[in-house]
């Protein structure tokens, strides 16, 4: 496993959109990239957070930002989810794990006393340049929207 850390470039590495296209991270220096881990698509937590994503897209768009949520969710299942949220925030696949591991959200995690692979709740935020300005680990969902487009707000 390795990690992102402040100063570290995008990663030449893809993604699948919901309509099956890839897209790699490097295509998206140029503008300010808000990438968030999430661990499964229709469930709470993960919900609400694409929701609020989705709430402040907008507010993100005219400060120059994109936004993308990542989870190992299939392109099938993102397209269901934001179907049935009325999702505006982008979602991409990395089935293999591989941008995961890239990030170092691709974690072992602990469950009733059983442990188990799974997806840290994590966003990076990047430059325009595509440098790493600052990346939140473990995040809770209630408050980080607003605290992040606030840090965008201070670099864009």
């Amino acid at each position: 496993m390795t990690t992102m850390t402040v100063g570290d470039t995008l990663p030449n590495l893809d993604l699948v959109l919901p309509d099956g296209t890839r897209t790699n991270l490097r295509d998206r220096a140029g503008r300010i990239l808000v990438l968030y881990f999430y661990p499964k698509d229709d469930t709470s937590g993960c919900t609400r957070e694409a929701q609020d994503f989705s709430a402040q897209q907008a507010a993100f768009a005219a400060l120059g930002a994109d936004v993308l949520g990542v989870s190992r969710d299939t392109p099938a299942k993102h397209q269901k989810f934001i179907a049935k949220y009325d999702l505006s925030v982008p979602l991409a696949s990395d089935e293999d794990a591989v941008v995961l591991d890239a990030f170092g959200v691709w974690v072992e995690k602990q469950l009733y006393g059983k442990s188990y692979m799974g997806i840290e709740r994590a966003t990076f935020l990047f430059d325009a340049n595509g440098v790493l300005m600052r990346a939140w680990r473990k995040v809770r969902v209630p408050g980080h929207v607003a605290e992040v487009l606030e840090v965008v707000r201070a670099i864009a």
